[in-house]
């Protein structure tokens, strides 16, 4: 990929501004909190035990001190903490329509950055591939969310396969304090069932799952030759025999339903996002239902 200038950069970032802050405006002013309120509570102050208190909040290194029973008191947590997650490998800069995979993922991030930004919130980025490819820790305000932005827009897709997992972990070890995780990815990976259900529990975990229609129905060409993006694989098929394609449509279909189960037993919220298709009306869909789930 040829290096681009830096005014092609700047030109960039203001494209996405203008996108990210269209789609703030018309569709998540209000549903964005709504969606992730009660995301937890954090310390505020002891007092004294009185009779009907809960015992789990007795603070005993303090009553052992006054030799008289204190609790804590919580309040709930006025800001929110949003960690999105980009997977940058090789297999996201695949793209049949106008934009490739990774473009639509660094829109969509710029979009919940802003977001959060309009909520005062504190936001950090984690680009993952095979390895840990960059991790900026969460920080408030406008310059934060551009720095963030630009990011995204300079990095370049990593030919190795994606590490679902050691991303998840990282996260978990490098976030101490409650977030919501926004997990964009196409997830053509296996094995990252136990490390998603732990950080679930930690975490508010989203998956934003991107998909490329070719990617789902190959259409009748003849002779073709794909190559795996990240490994390097090459295969030839023949497209014209019918078995062919109802071979790739059941491990299409196998791959899909095998993913939806993974969510479901992790407790995990998906946002489904096609190449094809505005993701406006997704993101829209997505808050406003689990805005209704949530209230």
């Amino acid at each position: 990929m040829a290096t681009r200038s830096l005014e092609e950069i700047l030109r960039d970032v203001r494209r996405i501004q203008i996108i990210a802050r269209r789609q703030v405006n018309d569709l998540m002013a209000g549903e964005y909190s709504s969606a992730f309120k009660g995301r937890g509570m954090e310390f505020d102050s002891v007092r004294e035990y009185v009779p009907g208190d809960d015992i789990r909040n007795i603070d005993w290194n303090v009553t052992a001190r006054s030799e008289s029973p204190f609790v804590k008191t919580f309040c709930e947590e006025r800001e929110l903490t949003v960690m999105i997650a980009v997977d940058i490998s090789a297999s996201n800069a695949f793209g049949s329509t106008s934009q490739s995979k990774l473009d639509i993922a660094a829109e969509i991030a710029a979009v919940l950055m802003f977001t959060a930004l309009t909520n005062n919130d504190r936001v950090g980025l984690l680009l993952f591939a095979e390895d840990i490819v960059r991790y900026i820790p969460p920080s408030k305000g406008r310059g934060s969310v551009l720095r963030l932005v630009r990011e995204l827009l300079t990095v370049e897709p990593v030919r190795a396969q994606t590490n679902l997992s050691l991303a998840l972990e990282y996260l978990g070890k490098v976030q101490r304090r409650r977030c919501v995780v926004f997990c964009i990815s196409d997830f053509l990976t296996d094995s990252f069932d136990k490390s998603l259900r732990i950080i679930n529990q930690k975490h508010d975990c989203v998956a934003v799952t991107i998909a490329d229609p070719r990617e789902e129905e190959i259409p009748n060409v003849g002779f073709v030759t794909l190559q795996d993006a990240e490994t390097g694989q090459v295969l030839e098929l023949d497209t014209a025999n019918r078995h062919v394609r109802e071979w790739l449509q059941a491990r299409v279909k196998s791959r899909r339903e095998s993913l939806a189960q993974t969510f479901r037993q992790a407790g995990v919220d998906r946002l489904n996002i096609r190449t094809d298709q505005p993701y406006s009306k997704s993101l829209h869909a997505f808050f406003h239902g689990r805005e209704r789930s949530r209230s």
